[in-house]
């Protein structure tokens, strides 16, 4: 159950809280401080318009009030103090808590409009005090002594001016005068809790619109930093890739090269077919190497331009007849309406096809493998299965399936990999597509 603690460590939803204490609501803003001075003088204006009604009723009910102009003077310093409960509510609360107090005390007629004062001076010092442990103990205090005022009211005054049929017609089981003294201590019970309560819950409110707004900023500088994260780490899988494809080309050039050399005026027919393996070779490498220009190119360029070369979720089929020309029986299928993908996602779902059928091919001991991929109306599902055992421990596939997670991951999808029921392995990754992705059929 929610609750108000006098503790600083505690707030309002009964979590203990270490910086409580330390946090400071920052103090009104110039419109906030027109605003109390706009409030401060209407409630004065009312103040001495409610003092004019009582006068001219002659509701004295404390007895004989001072003189006209001191009565005014009580009246304003109960209310004019309003001013600046915002910028100094410690103060203001003091002040009017004495005013309203001393005008009691010399019998001022007018207290309506001044109790309200003084229910708003407690409020906003629960709202606005900079100081937690000073605003608690001054509230504290405040309403100890208007109960202090309200029983030394009844010692001293009490009854005494009532005349000997003030109570004739009570008919309950209470004692006339302790059922008023207990309603006067009961309604000042509630003023001052609900005053206390309310000015405490504003701040526990404007200190968690605080912590929320903080989060907010750290959220955005996580997201900022977690973005840098990734453009640094795809710039790492380029330099492997590169290293571990391109180089790996350049290397077998240069073999092949010192092969033709050595056999170009002794073997023409070797030597012709070493250039022809080089030929294939650099071409191979120059298409690597514009994939991985692509992909450097994708964070300035527009998505027309994303797209890069040879990974490409339209030449799947590829992927498929060479697995066919290593063995498998493998097929392909496309389902649903197919619509134009961002570069990143048809790229996203080559790889994925692509490390799926490696797996299968170095590790599941498979003899055929089913690629499908489908349209849906939110998403794109690419679904890779087959009949072999899944492969060895992870660890020999660790990078791939990492590799494959962060491409999922990047788009907001979803990527499920282990053996299926019946035997053999799934590879299932669902990207989804963009609300707004319309366009000709590919």
């Amino acid at each position: 159950m929610a609750y108000i603690s006098l503790d600083p460590g505690w707030h309002r939803s009964g979590v203990q809280t270490s910086n409580d204490h330390q946090w400071r609501r920052p103090g009104p803003t110039p419109r906030q401080r027109r605003i109390d001075l706009w409030i401060g003088l209407a409630v004065a204006a009312l103040a001495l318009f409610s003092l004019t009604l009582a006068r001219s009723a002659g509701m004295f009910i404390l007895g004989p009030g001072p003189s006209a102009p001191e009565q005014v003077f009580w009246a304003l310093a109960a209310t004019l103090p309003l001013i600046w409960r915002r910028r100094w509510p410690a103060v203001t609360t003091l002040v009017i808590s004495i005013a309203y107090i001393a005008g009691q005390g010399r019998a001022a007629p007018e207290s309506q409009i001044t109790s309200g004062a003084l229910f708003a001076a407690i409020y906003t010092l629960g709202a606005w005090g900079q100081d937690r442990r000073l605003a608690r103990r001054l509230r504290i205090g405040v309403i100890g002594t208007m109960f202090a005022w309200l029983g030394l009211y009844y010692a001293l005054v009490g009854f005494r001016e009532l005349g000997p049929d003030a109570f004739s017609l009570a008919v309950g089981p209470v004692p006339p005068v302790l059922a008023v003294m207990v309603n006067g201590v009961l309604l000042n019970g509630l003023f001052f809790g609900f005053a206390y309560l309310f000015g405490e819950t504003a701040w526990v409110a404007a200190r968690r619109d605080h912590e929320l707004r903080a989060q907010a900023d750290q959220l955005r500088r996580s997201q900022a930093e977690a973005h840098e994260r990734a453009v640094v780490g795809e710039r790492v899988r380029i330099a492997r890739e590169l290293h571990d494809v391109v180089a790996h080309h350049v290397s077998v050039m240069g073999v092949q090269a010192a092969a033709c050399r050595r056999v170009f005026d002794k073997d023409p027919e070797k030597a012709r077919t070493a250039l022809a393996a080089i030929e294939q070779t650099a071409r191979t490498a120059v298409d690597e190497l514009r994939r991985m220009l692509g992909l450097l190119r994708a964070v300035d360029t527009d998505e027309d331009d994303r797209r890069p070369g040879g990974a490409d979720i339209d030449r799947v089929p590829d992927l498929v007849g060479r697995a066919r020309d290593a063995g498998l029986k493998a097929s392909v299928g496309v389902y649903g309406d197919v619509v134009p993908l961002p570069g990143s996602m048809s790229q996203t779902g080559y790889r994925i096809v692509q490390e799926a059928i490696t797996n299968t091919l170095k590790h599941a001991g498979a003899t055929l493998v089913d690629v499908r991929i489908r349209y849906l109306d939110h998403e794109l599902e690419i679904d890779v299965t087959d009949d072999g055992r899944g492969g060895p421990a992870s660890g020999e596939r660790g990078l791939g399936l990492i590799g494959m997670r962060e491409r999922v991951a990047a788009h907001d999808g979803v990527l499920e990999v282990g053996p299926r029921t019946g035997g053999g392995w799934r590879v299932r990754a669902r990207l989804p597509l963009a609300t707004d992705a319309t366009g000709p059929t590919r």
